[in-house]
C-alpha cells in the first residue's frame, strides 16, 4: 500500500535512506531532517509487516518546481514496480498542487525515463535546487543525472 507517511514511520524511513545512503545511491538525511519533512514522503506498507519497505519525497522548490528525491525500495519488493508507484503518487500530488515541472537528480535515469522523464542539463535547474548538494558526500564530484517531467499542474 502507498500512503502518505506518519510521524511514526520516520525511523524506518531513515533506515531505508541510510542503507541506500551507504551504497551512493541516494543522499543521507539525518533523521531530525526527515521528521522535519516527514510531510513530504511517501511510503510503502506492505500488507502485514510492520516496517516501511519503500519512500519517496516530493519537495518543493519553487512555485512551478519540485524534486523528486530520496526514493528507496527495499531490495525484496525491487522490481515489482513498487518505485513506480512512490513516483507516481509523487507526480500526482504535484498536479494537485499545481506544479507543473518536476525534476530528478539521480544515478538511474533508466528508470525515470520509462516513466517519461527527460534529460536536461544540470545549469537549467535554480541555484536554489543546489543548496542540498553542498551536504552531499559526492560535492562537486556529482555524478547525478537530471531529468525533468512536465506534470501539467493545474490551480
Amino acid at each position: 500500500m502507498i500512503r502518505k507517511a506518519r510521524i511514526h514511520d520516520a525511523r524506518d524511513i531513515h533506515r531505508l535512506i541510510t542503507h541506500f545512503a551507504k551504497t551512493g545511491r541516494v543522499i543521507p538525511r539525518p533523521l531530525a531532517e526527515i521528521y522535519e519533512n516527514i510531510r513530504e514522503f511517501f511510503v510503502f506498507a506492505p500488507e502485514g509487516k510492520d516496517l516501511i519497505a519503500g519512500a519517496c519525497a516530493l519537495h518543493i522548490c519553487w512555485e512551478d518546481l519540485a524534486e523528486i528525491r530520496s526514493l528507496v525500495v527495499s531490495e525484496e519488493y525491487q522490481g515489482e514496480g513498487v518505485g513506480v508507484r512512490l513516483v507516481e503518487a509523487c507526480l500526482e500530488e504535484a498536479k494537485k498542487l499545481g506544479i507543473p515541472k518536476v525534476f530528478v537528480l539521480t544515478n538511474v535515469p533508466e528508470f525515470f525515463h520509462k516513466l517519461g522523464f527527460e534529460d536536461i542539463e544540470k545549469s537549467e535547474l535554480p541555484h536554489k535546487v543546489w543548496a542540498d548538494c553542498v551536504k552531499c558526500p559526492k560535492f562537486p564530484e556529482c555524478d547525478e543525472e537530471a531529468l525533468v517531467i512536465q506534470v501539467n499542474g493545474k490551480d
